[in-house]
């Protein structure tokens, strides 16, 4: 196949995870299901703070954010793994697959900018207390916000340019539930190591750089944590820090895994179950670490439930 001939591929299919109709059926049950969950409870949190006034303070607007985040972050991919498990012919366009490829890789990396962004407020609240009013606003909240989902827009729209501009022969198969640069070089005619690399690099840097100054930022506080003379107080700090950490490490092993190391390097198995972690299990708990747990967000999300009976009734 010459080169004009493999620039004709106009469509990918996307096994998501190949098993009986009967499984395949469960499947779509399940993850509907699970689906379902995620917008709830990170649509309460932005409803709640969007409701309640008290809320609107950085550490909540935050909150709020990285919420919506990650209801865009699922439906990057849920709505056409879903598509998928109900599917005879479970094919994406070349124009769809790429945009998927866009869209999960800039909320991915909006995620990891805003994760460091929290860590940080964290920061000022406990080390920096009698300053962090005047610090940490929110104007400058919204402005770091923006500033974060512009970023990371901004990412990746050369390197998937350059994918783009690669022949693809067939077979067209993608051993995936979601366009993942991995297996799209796979299916390249030529070798693209230059690109694969790039992409790498690109992906280690980011990763890097925010995880390290989410640890400082952390360390920084867990220091001030033991200067705290109230044992109460220890203990609800910890408690705190405990949960932003237990989501950095879910979120950050998981993509470590994926993009550290070249794509192409990970078995199919792995490579889905490690992204099924990062971008379907960690939105559907992370409000339930970060947000339900909090007296604050509870007394929000009871108001809201209370004026939704008064207005049924």
């Amino acid at each position: 196949m010459n080169m004009s001939e493999a620039k004709r591929v106009t469509e990918f299919i996307l096994l998501t995870f190949p098993c009986s109709r009967d499984v395949q059926i469960l499947l779509f049950l399940l993850f509907s299901v699970s689906y379902i969950l995620t917008l709830m409870g990170n649509g309460a949190i932005v409803c709640a703070v969007k409701v309640d006034h008290r809320l609107h303070t950085p550490m909540y607007l935050l909150l709020a954010n990285f919420s919506f985040l990650e209801i865009c972050y699922i439906n990057s991919t849920i709505p056409n793994m879903l598509t998928n498990f109900l599917s005879e012919s479970k094919a994406i366009s070349f124009t769809a697959c790429f945009l998927q490829f866009y869209f999960f890789f800039s909320l991915g990396t909006a995620e990891t900018f805003l994760l460091p962004l929290m860590a940080f407020d964290r920061y000022l609240a406990i080390c920096q207390p009698l300053h962090y009013p005047t610090i940490m606003n929110n104007r400058l909240c919204i402005n770091l916000v923006v500033l974060c989902w512009v970023t990371a827009f901004l990412c990746y729209p050369v390197p998937i340019y350059f994918i783009t501009q690669l022949p693809f022969c067939g077979p067209n198969t993608i051993d995936h539930f979601v366009c993942d640069p991995g297996p799209l070089l796979a299916l390249s005619c030529i070798p693209a190591p230059g690109i694969e690399l790039s992409c790498s690099l690109l992906s280690s840097f980011i990763i890097f750089i925010t995880f390290f100054f989410i640890l400082a930022s952390y360390t920084l506080v867990l220091r001030a944590v033991f200067h705290v003379p109230s044992g109460a107080g220890r203990r609800k700090a910890f408690s705190t820090c405990g949960s932003h950490l237990v989501v950095v490490s879910l979120f950050y092993g998981a993509i470590m895994m994926m993009y550290i190391r070249p794509n192409s390097g990970n078995p199919a198995g792995t490579q889905k179950i490690v992204t099924f972690v990062y971008s379907s299990v960690t939105p559907l708990v992370n409000p339930l670490i970060y947000s339900l747990r909090n007296k604050d967000m509870k007394a929000a999300l009871r108001k809201i439930q209370k004026c939704t009976k008064i207005s049924q009734d």
